[in-house]
């Protein structure tokens, strides 16, 4: 990044933050939000609010006050936050990615501090864990909203704790996949319009968060455990009492399975003995490139059945099964509400758009210090969570339109261009390649079908997505912290 570019990052910041102004109704509050985001997009090596208070000129208490203490509305800052990636960033094939993170924190005064796993540390922990919302399309990545978790046992069931941690009465526990739910329910509230929806399985495994996604008319591709029990053939359903039915006795309930129906089987259990899986065949499919080479998948697929919550079948489900080339124990399963026409290809696309939010998560970690917080109140570490969404958003935008084009190693484009994720092995195409017209029809069906006279989203203020994998990488491997001298 030249010189150049760096200067125009200071005029940039302000001109973006300045749509925030209506969210602080005094200008000291505002004054602050310039100097903790600034603080957040500098070089420091720990960006907790003394370090940056330091850098700044500013006394740590005043910052420790904005956080806590000062008035302003930090729901308004997220929904602005929220309509404004709708207004630049609106994309056909744009992918949201539900996930959760979690900051080591020790003591037991910090709002929502338990021991439970985390993931920063891969075991047991005394930790905060946040569920996150993340926002992906061809050119454009951020985290758009992040929320604490509140722990049932620890917390919930002592609010005399839960008042010293200022947490108000109105937050009470919640499982993370309704908080997800909740997440995905304001930001298309602010215009965000979501072509596909993907999480791991600690989500796809619950019920209701899957109906209600359906309900809303969202397509998604969910991880699944390999212990969900599915029916590869429909079973028979009776609607009304036969002959047999009629004697004496308790009345049944109707509709009900037949008394003799195909049982339900493991989705591990049909990959190792469906015979109808088994002749499908393994393809091949490049998914990105890791640390050690291109990271390629097979993958194959099977229409199932789920039960609904009366234990009855719904409609068809892709149960798309991938393992990976060079590992054949390594094994993930998904489960989509795709129509059937939809492909292999795009599928699996979207099933492995989760690595960008696990990017985002490092990115905010190592460049924006989201994990750097020492602040103990309720209300000061959910300001800080929504803050570092907004650095974030604003630094993946400024790369976008300033990283420039990316060429091969030796500054000419590549032979067959670039690969593409979730596309087959062989000459590569764009990364977000364009949707298959019978795989697009699918989407507009699927994705109007609750949502009759809600606010389309406003038109795209942007160029034609032409990105590759190659920018990708150029975007992820960009340092953050050397991007401002403010």
């Amino acid at each position: 990044m030249d010189a150049s570019t760096i200067m125009k990052l200071k005029p940039e910041l302000t001109r973006f933050l300045h749509q925030f102004d209506p969210c602080f109704g005094r200008v000291t509050s505002r004054r602050y939000l310039d100097l903790y985001v600034e603080g957040q997009l500098s070089d420091l090596p720990r960006k907790s609010i003394e370090p940056m208070a330091d850098a700044l000129g500013v006394p740590p208490r005043n910052l420790q006050e904005f956080l806590g203490l000062y008035r302003w509305d930090e729901p308004a800052v997220r929904d602005s936050a929220q309509q404004y990636v709708a207004w630049r960033h609106a994309h056909p094939q744009s992918v949201g990615v539900v996930d959760e993170t979690s900051f080591v924190k020790k003591g037991k005064m910090t709002a929502c501090v338990q021991r439970q796993h985390c993931g920063a540390v891969g075991k047991i922990e005394n930790c905060v864990v946040s569920v996150h919302l993340g926002y992906a399309t061809p050119e454009f990545y951020s985290l758009i909203d992040g929320e604490l978790f509140l722990p049932e046992k620890t917390w919930q069931q002592d609010r005399d704790r839960c008042q010293a941690a200022g947490i108000p009465d109105e937050v009470v526990y919640r499982p993370k996949w309704q908080i997800a739910l909740q997440q995905y329910q304001r930001a298309v509230a602010n215009g965000l319009r979501f072509a596909w929806l993907t999480f791991d399985e600690g989500y796809g495994s619950k019920g209701p968060f899957l109906r209600e996604l359906e309900h809303w008319g969202q397509n998604y591709v969910a991880e699944v455990p390999s212990d969900l029990a599915v029916w590869t053939q429909r079973p028979a359903v009776l609607y009304r009492a036969c002959a047999r039915d009629r004697r004496k006795g308790r009345r049944r309930r109707y509709p009900r399975l037949k008394a003799k129906h195909n049982p339900k089987v493991q989705v591990r259990n049909i990959l190792a003995y469906s015979p109808r899986l088994r002749k499908v065949p393994w393809q091949d499919y490049y998914v990105k490139d890791g640390s050690k080479g291109p990271m390629v998948w097979q993958a194959k697929r099977l229409k199932v059945y789920r039960a609904d919550e009366h234990g009855l079948p719904t409609r068809p489900y892709h149960l798309l099964v991938a393992r990976n080339a060079l590992d054949h124990t390594e094994v993930k399963y998904f489960l989509s509400n795709a129509p059937e026409s939809t492909s292999v290809e795009t599928l699996l696309r979207v099933a492995f758009t989760r690595w960008i939010i696990e990017r985002a998560f490092e990115d905010s970690k190592t460049e924006l210090g989201m994990d750097h917080f020492e602040v103990r109140k309720f209300g000061s570490i959910q300001r800080h969570l929504i803050l570092s969404c907004l650095s974030h958003i604003f630094l993946s935008e400024f790369c976008w339109k300033h990283r420039g084009e990316k060429s091969g190693p030796d500054g000419l484009p590549g032979p067959h261009g670039d690969g593409q994720a979730g596309g087959p092995v062989g000459p590569g195409r764009p990364l977000f390649a364009e949707v298959r017209r019978a795989d697009q029809r699918a989407i507009d069906v699927n994705a109007t079908a609750k949502r009759q006279g809600r606010p389309q989203p406003p038109t795209p203020n942007h160029p034609s997505f032409t990105r590759d994998r190659h920018q990708i990488e150029d975007h992820n491997q960009m340092s953050l912290g050397t991007l401002v001298a403010l």
